[in-house]
């Protein structure tokens, strides 16, 4: 058995994972935003209600929207800014008397993805998440790359390559930059390109839809979206060269993606021919939390 948990913006998920990759339990709450110790309790009690059969010992792994540094023990880079600055892996692990894996959200969508998803049978993994943030995750033969700086596969937080003068400087991004991928290629960034077109009030998910039904102005607007999501992932593809791209994140719904990217990023990758793939996720919301599952190998997980 295994448990995992998904620390998201909106909401959190906790799993039961049995053998096989089987979900046995599942429950969502809402997230107490802003309120860490009630981030603690909540997360301790969910835990203790769909471990119920599990024993109480059983370790927990769980994705977050940072990471742990390396250097102090305390969350960094982190868009739920309550996490920040606090041991969150030991204040869980004392509330709950279990021991805590912590990995960031990217992390576990690509885990996930790589172990029984959309990437299983391949080398080389980078896993995406397109929705309110933007992250990444790398799966090198199974296994999960963290680096010596924890921030492995963090692409959204690089500037979005051979911009135009028009995107130039970029858009301010929180973590204190301007023209970060995350600030061109969110949920968020979609709909505020769409208000500067007439799309006030639309969701990225609309915008996409209206294009797909042949309204020209969103046309556009998915055609500079899919360009400089190829320009995005031509830069992790001349670094990293992997066999697989995994979008998730709700922006992943977007057909067009799948066509018009891999169409697309052939003119920025520094190569003749492009064989990466580019696929849809398997497992759906439900990515992170069983990656977070996965963070414990069987022998520790029980």
């Amino acid at each position: 058995m295994r448990i995992g948990v998904d620390l998201g913006g909106t909401k959190i998920e906790a799993i039961l994972m049995g053998q096989g990759g089987a979900i046995l339990e599942r429950k969502r709450v809402p997230t107490p935003r802003g309120d860490y110790s009630n981030t603690v309790t909540t997360i301790r009690d969910l835990v203790a209600e769909v471990g119920q059969a599990a024993p109480p010992s059983l370790p927990v792994g769980m994705g977050i929207p940072g990471t742990v540094s390396p250097a102090t023990g305390l969350i960094k880079n982190a868009n739920s800014t309550w996490l920040i600055g606090k041991p969150f892996d030991k204040d869980l692990s004392a509330a709950m008397s279990r021991p805590v894996r912590l990995a960031n959200d990217a992390d576990c969508f690509a885990l996930s993805e790589a172990a029984d998803g959309a990437g299983s049978r391949h080398r080389t993994v980078f896993g995406v998440i397109l929705g309110t943030g933007v992250g990444g995750g790398i799966v090198a033969n199974g296994a999960l790359l963290s680096g010596p700086n924890a921030i492995a596969g963090e692409w959204g937080h690089n500037a979005l390559p051979w911009p135009t003068q028009a995107e130039l400087p970029g858009p301010t991004c929180y973590c204190g930059k301007s023209g970060c991928i995350e600030t061109w290629l969110s949920g968020p960034a979609l709909e505020r390109e769409g208000a500067s077109h007439g799309f006030t009030g639309s969701s990225a998910l609309e915008i996409g839809a209206q294009a797909a039904a042949g309204a020209r102005p969103a046309q556009t607007l998915i055609e500079d979206y899919t360009d400089r999501l190829a320009r995005a992932l031509a830069g992790v593809i001349n670094i990293l060269d992997p066999e697989v791209i995994v979008l998730g994140g709700g922006l992943s719904a977007l057909e067009q993606l799948y066509t018009d990217v891999a169409e697309k990023w052939g003119a920025y990758v520094f190569s003749d021919t492009v064989t990466t793939r580019l696929v849809p996720n398997i497992h759906g919301d439900s990515s992170g939390v069983r990656g977070a599952a996965w963070l414990w190998p069987e022998t520790e997980a029980g």
